[in-house]
């Protein structure tokens, strides 16, 4: 089982979510447990990073002060036991002080490598998961802190989004975490964080915490991975945004694939690969709130025709025209690499069955310096280049929707209900979602239209 985000927000969360893992050990299950870094700090850590690079030492030096009194006080709430807080108390400490040290290096030279951006990110699940551990140990369950690459997670070295070497991390996981769980003890692991085959730290890319968790369980072929959240499971839409959105009682692993692709903050889309190779289940659950089942995520799940909506704000759309027919393919094909090798995500794509027309929805932020860049690929007149910013992208998704016809004509007829003009549109291929784009003011109208006109609320 997996815990971060809100669970660790605090000692008081570290403390009730040891209770939890506690619970579960009375009941004879045979447990790893994953833990995140504590709310913000790896955020923090980032910015303390940059803030050393460009020379602003003193608000480094705050950052880690103010990480030292955040840990402090986790550990005074979350270890009852005056030795042992001691104990993990002494080592925070060390920990505190190599990043310290780290973050004065980073001043000195002026530079930040994405090998020591990784490294200086280590430490924020370093002390979160220490702690996690003590909490464990303080309650009479027996427990072994492990970082990543203890528990023989081993990556390329691909800094920030290191791949694990799968076969080599299975039989390690196995040969160093089964002789702890044959002798009742439970594994508590550093998330997000690994090592190179020659001991280099490396650090799995946001969401990373699940990814431990799933690559542990597809490992160790576990009954079920608990991933825990501060909602009730995968929920119909985000709860902000539609308030009477619900849980969903069960997903497949392509659904949520296409829900976490679309913007929603489920599980990272890597995060579901080892458990689906392995057939194992994910379930998501509320820490807050742990008797509710919570979502379980499987290989086949109830074809709804449509289960879940997400929204990707803050897009634009690149309107590409012009182009004669004998060329259109080869200039689409074009810039569809030339976004690709600027490192740009194209969100969703539509292209007229002429081929000489494209639309191309894209993060805002990248607008900019894709327009630069097809201006300098392309000859003057060669391509007709528009845009349209202040764009959302909105996902409807479903297996049920596979060969059923109507549902594109329901979710249109409820957005145009609302008086909202369509940009764009486009149909995956696997036919489990329908995506489209408006104007980023009329997109909360639309979501909630769709939502009702599935009775997703019902």
């Amino acid at each position: 089982m997996k815990f971060g985000g809100s669970c660790v927000k605090d000692g008081a969360n570290i403390r009730r979510s040891a209770e939890i893992v506690r619970d579960y050990a009375r009941r004879g299950c045979r447990l790893v447990v994953v833990v995140s870094a504590m709310a913000g700090v790896t955020d923090g850590i980032l910015e303390a990073l940059r803030c050393a690079e460009e020379g602003r030492e003193d608000e480094a030096s705050d950052f880690i002060e103010g990480l030292r009194r955040q840990h402090e006080k986790a550990c005074e709430q979350a270890i009852k036991g005056e030795e042992l807080r001691e104990e993990v108390w002494r080592k925070e400490i060390e920990e505190i002080d190599e990043l310290r040290k780290l973050l004065s290096v980073v001043a000195y030279l002026k530079e930040v490598t994405p090998r020591v951006e990784d490294y200086a990110l280590s430490f924020g699940e370093r002390l979160s998961t220490r702690i996690f551990w003590a909490s464990l140990i303080d309650q009479g369950v027996k427990a072994e802190y492990l970082r990543g690459w203890e528990a023989g997670i081993i990556t390329t070295d691909d800094f920030g989004s290191a791949k694990p070497l799968t076969t080599i991390t299975y039989q390690e996981i196995r040969k160093r975490l089964n002789p702890l769980l044959e002798r009742g003890v439970v594994p508590v692991v550093t998330g997000f964080i690994a090592a190179t085959p020659d001991g280099v730290i490396t650090t799995l890319g946001r969401g990373g915490s699940d990814y431990t968790a799933t690559i542990i369980g597809g490992a160790l072929k576990v009954d079920e991975i608990i991933l825990w959240k501060d909602v009730d499971g995968v929920m119909t839409a985000d709860p902000k945004l539609v308030p009477d959105a619900k849980p969903i009682p069960r997903m497949s692993y392509d659904e949520v694939v296409e829900l976490a692709y679309f913007g929603a903050k489920v599980i990272h889309p890597s995060a579901l690969e080892p458990a689906a190779k392995e057939n194992i289940p994910i379930r998501v659950k509320n820490f807050y709130n742990p008797s509710v089942e919570g979502t379980l995520i499987i290989r086949e799940a109830e074809a709804d025709t449509v289960k879940a909506l997400t929204m990707i704000g803050d897009a634009a759309i690149i309107l590409a025209s012009g182009v004669g027919s004998s060329e259109a393919l080869s200039a689409n094909i074009r810039l569809l690499d030339l976004l690709c090798r600027l490192g740009i995500q194209a969100i969703m794509v539509s292209q007229a069955s002429s081929q000489a027309n494209i639309s191309i929805a894209i993060p805002r932020k990248d607008l900019e310096k894709a327009l630069k860049a097809i201006r300098r690929e392309f000859a003057a007149g060669e391509l007709k280049v528009d845009y349209e910013d202040g764009i959302c992208v909105i996902a409807v998704i479903g297996s049920g929707m596979r060969g059923r016809p109507g549902v594109a004509a329901r979710i249109f007829n409820a957005v145009a209900g609302e008086g909202v003009n369509i940009k764009m549109i486009a149909q995956g291929s696997s036919e489990l979602n329908i995506s489209f784009a408006v104007k980023e003011d009329d997109g909360v109208r639309a979501l909630r239209a769709v939502h009702r006109a599935f009775e997703l609320n019902a």
